[in-house]
This record gives structure tokens, sequence and C-alpha cells, in this order.
């Protein structure tokens, strides 16, 4: 039996991994995929796993955003440490979901509910249809912040996100840049973060930048088949779109 484990944190899937390894050991890790952009090149030219444990949030952007760019055909375990999420979708499309730190229960859970499936004859072009179903259910119960509370002092300070323009993290250190320019600590991961925010209304753009629709200047065509980002505030560094997420990126733009 193969697996695949998309994971861009290297001790969480490392992790992962020797879990897998040591409870079951009939389970080969034949990958292990740190990016929305490595994934979908190898689900593209390699036979499918028997199974793939996927975290949600990677660096470039929703592991969701894979299955619109190659066909997966295998059940897909997802991994998350946030619970904002519609989590009962997965259990009602016969999904499983691990929350982080992964356990060895759990693991096993999840792999049982893997077997019980397999034996009961489930075809691989089901559970295409069991993700479409769980992508539509997360769209339509996922609830995202209006504002973000802001330490300041002895208090907190709601920020509206429509007034945000990005957010980046550099040196790990994540800051909010407004749409006037003020420019905000904040000590939460850019994941977490992301996590909070409406998609319609924030994209991904790669590991460092998370950016508002409404602050998109405009974008220029560069090599390779990337895009560059033009925000209508000002950027310490370019804002780079992969290939793998340039059409996507057009297609949210666009919306």
């Amino acid at each position: 039996m193969k697996c695949v484990i998309v994971e861009d944190e290297y001790a969480a899937a490392m992790s992962l991994s020797a879990l897998i390894k040591e409870n079951v050991p009939d389970m080969d890790v034949v990958a292990v995929l740190q990016s929305v952009e490595e994934s979908i090149e190898w689900f593209g030219a390699n036979p499918s796993p028997d199974m793939a444990f996927m975290d949600i949030h990677l660096a470039d952007g929703s592991s969701f955003s894979i299955f619109s760019k190659v066909e997966i055909t295998c059940p897909v375990i997802f991994t998350t440490a946030y619970d904002q999420y519609a989590l009962r979708a997965f259990e009602v499309n016969s999904i499983d979901y691990l929350l982080k730190p992964v356990g060895k229960e759990n693991l096993l859970r999840a792999v049982e509910k893997y077997r019980r499936l397999t034996a009961a004859g489930q075809e691989p072009e089901l559970y295409a249809e069991v993700m479409k179903r769980l992508m539509s259910d997360m769209r339509n119960k996922a609830t995202y912040k209006s504002a973000l509370l802001i330490p300041s002092g002895e208090k907190l300070i709601p920020l509206p996100v429509k007034e945000i323009a990005y957010i980046y993290t550099e040196n790990k250190i994540v800051r909010i840049v407004c749409n006037d320019e003020r420019e905000i600590y904040i000590d939460r991961p850019l994941d977490e973060l992301y996590s909070m925010l409406d998609p319609h209304n924030f994209y991904r753009a790669n590991r460092q930048y998370i950016i508002s629709r409404d602050s998109v200047r405009d974008l220029s065509l560069w090599f390779n088949g990337r895009l560059s980002v033009n925000l209508t505030v000002k950027t310490p560094e370019k804002i780079v779109v992969s290939r793998a997420n340039a059409a996507d990126f057009k297609k949210w733009v666009s919306d």
C-alpha cells in the first residue's frame, strides 16, 4: 500500500512519516510534497497512490486548489492545525481528517476507515465526486473574519479586513499593510491568518504574501509563465505567482 504526504512543514512531514512507518507497516510513503506546485507536478506525472495525506494550508496556497489542476482518484485524508472549517463535511463524505499534531489513535482510525472503504469496493471515480461535494460544502459552511484583533498595549483593537491591502512575512515576522500604508505587526502565522480570510477577497500569492483583491492594480507577465502582481500600495519586493497558480490567480482576480 502506497501513500503520499503533502505537507510544507518539514518537521510535521517527518513526524507523520515516522508515525506511519511505526504503526502501519504495510504502508510505504513514496513521496513527501511541500507545495501546491510540486503536488500538481507529481500527481500529473506518477501513478495514483493508494492514499494521500494533505495539509489543508500550504505555503503557496490551499491544497484544495490541487484538485482543480490535476485528477486525484485516491482517497485523501486531510490534516490541519485549525478547526474553523466545516470539518464534519469530511465525515459526511467518507473522507477523514486529522487535527495536528497527529497522534497514533487518530492515524489508525483514519487508516481503518480507508480499509473499510476499500473492502466495500468503492470505485476511484467516486472519490473525485466526493472531493467536489467536499469543496462545495467547505465553501458553503466556512465562516470568515470581518475584522482581526490587533494588540495595542493592554487593549485589542479590531482592524476591519476591508482595510487590509496585503499581509506578508519576512524573517519569521508577520506584518499587515493597510490601504493607507499603515504597517501593523501581528503575532500570528501566515497560514492561520489565511484560514480566517474569505478566499473570494484574499489570495495566498506565494509563501510570503496574502493579497487583497481590491489592492491589485495590474499584473505583469513574467518569464516561465509566472505573474508579477503590482498593488496599489508599495511592497518590499516583487510579488510573484508561480506558473502552476497563474491561471487560478487570473480567474480569482477577474471573478
